[in-house]
């Protein structure tokens, strides 16, 4: 998990911070929140679902097919997927609740990003929180907004039994593997609505993101491509026979939807 420190004068008013250069920080996020806002962006890149947390849904982007690995994050760190969530473009910075539930801005302290010299400074010479930060700090606020209106969708969905389990089957050098605990919109549902369901969907705004969810899904086969690759690279020789294993490029299908 990583460690936050909450800004204060105290604590960095002679401190500075530099923007990221790597994505390595999300490495190992198979899966990304996405906000309603960004949606008609990411579908066109990315391939989109829901889990499940307690009672409610919530929408994210797949990155990658197995727990701990982001698929679209390559070696040397570059994004590969297209369209980076905004989740990540505030790094690293992030709000926080306090125990009295007051949200407080957070920097991410288990990198190199802090430091006393490079980069923008936290604060400026009348000890206000340089413009930088305040930029980051409205960014992270719509971003916070426009989560609650996005769950507030998924309620909307969900209420009307339009989010349904999504079974997934990779092929892979491996074996076969099914995808578990993802979500995905219900289409032949949604096409039988009733017409005061359907009013109701679309009054709320909903219809966009359940089409946009639909859309996306044609995006986890690259992830699969993705994985073949990784796969490849990581297991170039095989270790019994010492001899190249190309295999994977001759899977001209390797997903099935069930």
């Amino acid at each position: 998990m990583a460690q936050l420190t909450v800004i204060s004068h105290e604590k960095h008013a002679g401190k500075r911070w530099k923007r990221y250069s790597s994505y390595d920080f999300a490495a190992q996020d198979a899966l990304a929140p996405v906000v309603a806002q960004e949606v008609s962006r990411a579908c066109l890149c990315l391939p989109l679902g829901f889990m499940k947390t307690e009672d409610a849904y919530h929408l994210v982007a797949i990155q990658g097919l197995k727990p701990g690995v982001n698929l679209l994050v390559n070696q040397e760190g570059n994004w590969v997927g297209g369209y980076v969530p905004a989740a990540y473009r505030a790094y690293p910075f992030v709000l926080a609740n306090t125990e009295d539930r007051r949200r407080v801005l957070c920097v991410i302290t288990d990198n190199d990003l802090v430091n006393d010299s490079e980069g923008e400074p936290f604060f400026d010479e009348e000890g206000e929180p340089s413009s930088a930060v305040k930029s980051v700090l409205k960014f992270l606020e719509q971003v916070w907004v426009n989560t609650q209106i996005t769950n507030q969708l998924c309620d909307t969905l969900a209420e009307h039994g339009l989010i349904k389990p999504w079974n997934v089957h990779i092929k892979s050098a491996k074996g076969d593997q099914k995808l578990e605990g993802l979500y995905c919109i219900d289409e032949a549902a949604l096409n039988a609505l009733p017409a005061e369901g359907l009013g109701a969907v679309r009054d709320a705004g909903a219809m966009p993101l359940a089409y946009c969810q639909l859309l996306s899904m044609q995006h986890l086969h690259l992830l699969a491509r993705f994985a073949g690759h990784r796969e490849a690279v990581e297991a170039m020789v095989e270790p019994e026979s010492g001899e190249l294993n190309l295999e994977f490029l001759s899977e001209s299908e390797n997903i099935r939807f069930t």
